[in-house]
């Protein structure tokens, strides 16, 4: 197990792509997600605006 975890001495940058690609792929996540929300407000204000 620990040779699996030390992936050949390039261990330190084998994790860091991995926990670098982790974190990249959570914040495009949370990117959309309010880009999401933002663009609903903006629909519900317009839509708002066209009922009166």
């Amino acid at each position: 197990m620990d040779t699996f975890f030390a992936q050949g001495g390039y261990a330190l940058y084998v994790w860091s792509s991995y926990g670098m690609a982790l974190i990249l792929l959570v914040l495009e996540l949370v990117q959309l997600v309010r880009r999401r929300r933002g663009i609903l407000a903006r629909l519900a204000r317009l839509q708002k605006i066209n009922r009166k």
